[in-house]
């Protein structure tokens, strides 16, 4: 065989299924939860007072919605790069495909930089002395050797360190168990709301709020090819996940309120180490650094991921360069991927305070939520489309897209700002990688897990 007919060859490495039901449900119970609860307890009681376990309570709702949503989708097509595919499916045009794969993308990899820089924040707390920068770069070097190495070792470093921020969680909810019933849970007295009243808007206004909390269940469709059993596993999982994550979340908040004053918890820096500090004061809080590592690393663990299978399948589908596509012939991961994400994941989480960025993507997947939603819709609607193995009535993703797009019209001016810039730098990269028309055309016809 000539070496032209050689590089004709098509890589015939695919991703191999190696997670289980339950490495599933730990994968998407680390991913909501992460480490942003410790400190938006705090935020979520200065708006709603006391009863901040109904803003807990309605963003479930909300998020179960387009989580059901991402239930059927993941039955009807386990694919790496799942929003982006089913967009491509439903509404068979490229660019809006790679827009929202992209944009996707764009979330997790600031999410990941973000995260780089906690650690780096917490790690220099426990051992002063090291610079940042080198803590930045161990960490990242660390995520993407894990990821390179196999699908089966990043679970275990995720079920472990899943399994150590629920414990976390879990330690507060016991040492505050016995403050329960102690507080009148629909009074939501606040500097904003003096009379404590508890109407639609002031519900509505908390649920944006919490609703970011559970950010982190579409992730789990971009492991689709990795599952075992993805019809059955990956709806399951992901509707296990986020009722074990709503179940948590509203016990902390519960108990939170009930050991501290809702008006000194909006005030504090830390309000779950010092509902802890209250509650059992003979427990070192120091602790809820090490546990704030391990789930920061968590988050940025499965953002990594997230966004190397983005790029894997988006390059499958012809969406982004074939050579992403990539996967090691014995370690059977997208190792080109996974190396493109490290290269971009250190220079944002090098280049400064990204904040603002970060905010902006909240935009950018609130956006991909509305249009995955409308995309079952359309799927189901149409005659020769497949049916998955967990089905839902055509109300529940009209109901997910419009509370998505409640949740956008909350969002702010510099959000929607930055969210556009992000937007344009995607719409120039279509114009420069636009992918070959053929690719496109196969994708329509490629179904199949």
């Amino acid at each position: 065989m000539s070496k032209t007919e050689t590089s004709k060859v098509p890589n015939t490495s695919k991703l191999e299924r190696h997670i289980g039901l339950i490495a599933l449900t730990l994968y998407g119970v680390g991913d909501i939860l992460g480490a942003g609860i410790y400190g938006l307890v705090g935020k979520a009681a200065g708006q709603m007072g006391n009863a901040i376990w109904i803003a807990f309570l309605a963003s479930t709702l909300a998020a179960g919605l387009t989580g059901l949503s991402y239930a059927s989708l993941g039955s009807r097509y386990p694919k790496a790069g799942g929003a982006a595919f089913v967009t491509q499916k439903a509404f068979r045009r490229g660019w809006l495909a790679y827009g929202v794969g992209l944009a996707a993308l764009a979330s997790g990899l600031t999410s990941m930089a973000t995260g780089a820089r906690v650690f780096a924040g917490y790690f220099s707390g426990l051992f002063p002395g090291l610079l940042a920068p080198l803590v930045i770069l161990g960490f990242a070097l660390s995520l993407v050797a894990i990821v390179i190495r196999g699908i089966k070792e990043s679970i275990w470093l995720n079920s472990l360190c899943t399994l150590i921020e629920l414990g976390g969680l879990l330690i507060v909810i016991a040492v505050g168990f016995g403050f329960l019933g102690t507080v009148d849970y629909f009074n939501a007295t606040t500097v904003s709301n003096p009379t404590g009243a508890l109407g639609p808007s002031i519900i509505l206004s908390g649920a944006v709020l919490t609703f970011y909390s559970f950010v982190g269940f579409e992730d789990m469709l971009n492991v689709g090819e990795e599952v075992k059993n993805p019809k059955r596993n990956l709806p399951l999982g992901l509707v296990l996940s986020v009722l074990i994550s709503s179940c948590v979340y509203v016990l902390i908040s519960l108990v939170a309120v009930s050991v501290i004053p809702a008006d000194v918890l909006a005030n504090s820096d830390q309000p779950l180490v010092d509902v802890v500090a209250k509650a059992a004061p003979w427990f070192p809080t120091k602790i809820f650094s090490v546990i704030s590592m391990f789930a920061v690393t968590n988050t940025a663990l499965l953002n990594f991921i997230m966004g190397s299978r983005i790029m894997y399948g988006m390059a499958n589908q012809g969406l982004l360069p074939k050579v992403l596509s990539k996967v090691h012939r014995t370690r059977k991961t997208p190792y080109v991927a996974s190396a493109t994400v490290f290269v971009i994941m250190l220079g944002l989480a090098l280049s400064g305070d990204i904040s603002s960025l970060a905010k902006a993507t909240s935009v950018l997947l609130l956006l991909c939520f509305t249009l995955v939603n409308v995309a079952l819709v359309v799927l189901k609607r149409r005659s020769d489309e497949p049916r998955g193995g967990f089905e839902v009535p055509s109300a529940i993703p009209i109901l997910g897209a419009m509370v998505c797009a409640a949740l956008l019209a909350h969002a702010k001016g510099p959000e929607w700002l930055t969210a556009s810039g992000i937007l344009a730098v995607i719409a120039a990269l279509w114009f420069i990688l636009k992918p070959k028309q053929e690719a496109l055309d196969q994708l329509e016809t490629s179904s199949e897990p």
